[in-house]
């Protein structure tokens, strides 16, 4: 089990700029941290090996060791509930859709101090209830009526200081005849509500020290009425029209600013703090179906939707930090923290100063790392060894995480309550996305690399091969768009480029249509579309809607993103497919044995014969590599002038013998049926494809993930590799092609 573990506040940074370490340690006593330059991180003894670089720097010591706790769940907390405090009689209501509510006590809306206030909340047998306190002692009434998973409720309570009646009602949006889910409860009590002084929560319950008793499920329009609303009035609520008495205290609009984390409140300012992203542009009890894009109308994607495993930032103290210096070159580095035989790594990246580039750059496609960030495949996706092909192989972060949910999953997991996660956060330790890390994806054979640590074998061969490259994140592409890309010769990509958002699209097409050059050495690239959060770091966002390889589907009407409010989903449904970018596009997937290229006739034309410099014409491409034993596998894209591959690209190989379980993606089918496997389906390939860009650009695609680790095959001296370098070299050479 990991004994460490650690993460960072910022994952690029440039001379000048600091960066702060936050490490939890299970024993006490000190740990040595030491900045280290990643080459190579496959400690598979078949390949490179291990490569690290120390970096000397004053960030390097020796530092104490503490334990630092990660907080899971989210929640709306309302600090400063002032009009609140001299409450005598109050109603307060909300629409709730429960997805857990047999888990346990659950809050909804409550301002309660240990043995004041009140608190609405789901009870331990799934019905609702409220507690009152009076001062000395909390009073409870419950509906005695559990509520169903994924239906709509009206629910809340109220107290009549006049006659002392306290009421409780449960009421379903849809009732169902011999479903004994509806309540109406009145008793007359012995005590009053005393005032409470906590902050109001919504979605939680307060405790001593922290927040506990989490909802699961969507709540919409939460309100608090400073008098005991009669049937009539909580009709009109039901109906989404004006009431006979009062106006509410409090009424919370979650249909406003949704890309904030800021829960407006319509009638006093009693705006709350939004807490550990829950997800946001839900549609709400009041959604018709009749639109499905919430800028059109935000009342009715009124919902949040909260999780007890909800988690944005840890909040962990910082440790240690380390001050970029002037002369710490460009490269992805980690601090390596070691303590008694236990290990972690923190990566990072260095960017050079503006004027100070190389002329190659090698962009990290950190959102796919995110994606995949503390993913629980090995334990919880199943039919996961169906899918490989081949026995699973759990490693010490899948058995770590499999103990600690509260490090959060990733964008291929559920919640607990069973809905697919569509936000990930870097603001946390990320252990799976690590040098020496293997992975439960990556094909047979003892190189089972994923993400960061699969393009380590790209890193290590451009060290190999003498070539001057910086390190870049699609990160800061994001945030700097194509200023970034502008400065070099050449881009080269990661082993799987999979998650994109729009200002990463943008700026990759902005370099290459004013000349840019690119080399996209990997597969399932461009796939996705996500967004970052523009004012919160770190942070990315997911619809995984329409279809797709999907682990889990947007509910109907949650297609559209609420950072930026754009649609959800494939960049293909966006009229944005691959193929239009980089030639090729997702065709197919397996996870047990990877092929090699054969040559096409396209590879003979004089345009493109600087690919195959000392490539024997019925040479086979690639029948060799650490992934999977080849060169083309795990995720292959292929080449469709129908999707938008040019008609000026030359598709100069194409991979062939993939087993059966490879499989086409959904999207290239319409209805299931036999031949979707590899060894019967044509699309399941990796073409290799080159064409022109304008003013004298080019891209140059390899379509496969397994690429990468077959470069250092035979001490570098491959067809894999001296195709790579024949490509980057006259990349290089700015001569027109």
């Amino acid at each position: 089990m990991l004994k460490i573990t650690g993460y960072s506040d910022r994952l690029y940074a440039r001379a000048g700029e600091t960066i702060d370490f936050k490490i939890n340690c299970d024993d006490p006593g000190e740990y040595e941290a030491e900045i280290v330059r990643i080459v190579c991180g496959d400690d598979n003894p078949e390949g490179p090996g291990v490569k690290e670089i120390p970096f000397a720097c004053a960030a390097n010591g020796r530092y104490p060791a503490r334990r630092q706790e990660i907080r899971a769940g989210s929640y709306v907390a309302v600090d400063d509930p002032a009009p609140l405090a001299a409450l005598k009689s109050f109603t307060v209501e909300a629409f709730i859709w429960p997805t857990t509510p047999a888990k346990g006590v659950q809050g909804v809306i409550a301002h309660r101090d240990a043995d004041a206030g009140f608190a609405l909340m789901v009870d331990a047998s799934g019905c609702l209830a409220i507690e009152v306190g009076d001062g000395t002692s909390v009073k409870t009434l419950s509906s005695d009526a559990p509520l169903l998973a994924r239906r709509w409720y009206h629910v809340g309570a109220s107290f009549d200081a006049s006659d002392n009646s306290l009421r409780l009602f449960q009421l379903p949006l849809a009732p169902v005849p011999r479903v004994a889910d509806e309540a109406r409860m009145k008793v007359t009590a012995s005590f009053k509500p005393a005032e409470a002084a906590s902050p109001v929560y919504i979605a939680a319950l307060p405790e001593l020290r922290a927040v506990s008793a989490f909802y699961n499920g969507k709540i919409d329009s939460p309100r608090i009425f400073g008098s005991p609303l009669d049937d009539a009035s909580l009709a009109s609520l039901a109906a989404d029209a004006p009431i006979a008495t009062g106006d509410p205290i409090a009424a919370w609009d979650f249909s406003a600013d949704m890309h904030s984390q800021r829960a407006v409140e319509r009638s006093d300012g009693l705006h709350g703090r939004v807490v550990n992203f829950p997800a946001r542009a839900m549609a709400g009890w009041n959604w018709t179906g009749e639109i499905m894009d919430w800028k059109q109308d935000p009342s009715q994607w009124g919902a949040i939707h909260f999780h007890d495993d909800d988690i944005y930032d840890a909040g962990w103290e910082t440790d240690f930090s380390l001050v970029i210096p002037d002369d710490m070159p460009s490269a992805l580095y980690a601090a390596r923290i070691r303590m008694d035989g236990a290990e972690e790594y923190v990566p990072f990246t260095v960017t050079p100063a503006p004027g100070k580039e190389s002329r190659i750059a090698f962009l990290l496609p950190y959102a796919t790392y995110m994606a995949y960030a503390n993913d629980h495949l090995g334990t919880d996706g199943g039919n996961g060894e169906l899918l490989n092909n081949i026995l699973n192989v759990l490693n010490p972060p899948d058995l770590f995480l499999n103990e600690h949910w509260e490090y959060g999953g990733s964008l291929y997991d559920n919640h607990s309550d069973g809905s697919g996660i569509c936000y990930s956060s870097r603001l946390r330790p990320i252990v799976n996305q690590r040098p020496k890390t293997q992975g439960v994806l990556g094909g047979y054979g003892g190189s089972k690399l994923w993400g960061l640590n699969a393009d380590t074998h790209i890193i290590d061969w451009l060290h190999a091969m003498g070539h001057a490259f910086d390190v870049i994140t699609d990160e800061e592409l994001n945030d700097r768009g194509v200023a970034l890309l502008e400065p070099y010769a050449v881009v080269i990509t990661g082993s799987h480029p999979e998650y994109v958002s729009t200002e990463m699209w943008e700026a990759t097409r902005s370099y290459l249509d004013g000349g840019g050059r690119l080399m996209y050495l990997g597969g399932d690239g461009f796939y996705w579309r996500v967004a970052y959060h523009r004012e919160c770091p770190g942070i990315l966002e997911l619809r995984r809607a329409e279809t797709g390889v999907r682990a889990w589907s947007a509910e109907a009407g949650e297609y559209y993103q609420s950072f930026d409010g754009r649609y959800g989903g494939l960049w293909l449904r966006q009229g944005r497919a691959p193929q239009g970018l980089v030639g090729v596009g997702f065709a197919a997937q397996g996870f047990d044995l990877s092929s090699y290229y054969r040559r096409t006739p396209d590879s003979l034309k004089a345009e493109v014969q600087f690919i195959f410099e000392g490539i024997g014409e019925d040479e086979l491409i690639g029948d060799f590599g650490l992934i999977g034993g080849g060169a083309a596998g795990l995720e292959v894209d292929r080449a469709a002038p129908e999707l938008g591959t040019p008609p000026n690209a030359y598709v100069v190989a194409s991979s062939e013998a993939h087993t059966n379980a490879y499989y086409i993606v959904p999207e290239e089918f319409l209805e299931t049926g036999p031949a979707l496997g590899g060894d019967e389906n044509p699309s399941v390939r990796a073409d290799m494809t080159f064409f022109e860009t304008p003013n004298e650009g080019a891209v140059f695609s390899v379509g496969s993930m397994a690429w990468a680790g077959s470069l250092s095959h035979a001490g570098y001296d491959n067809n894999v590799s001296r195709i790579t370098d024949n490509v980057l070299r006259r990349f290089l050479d700015p001569t027109a092609f």
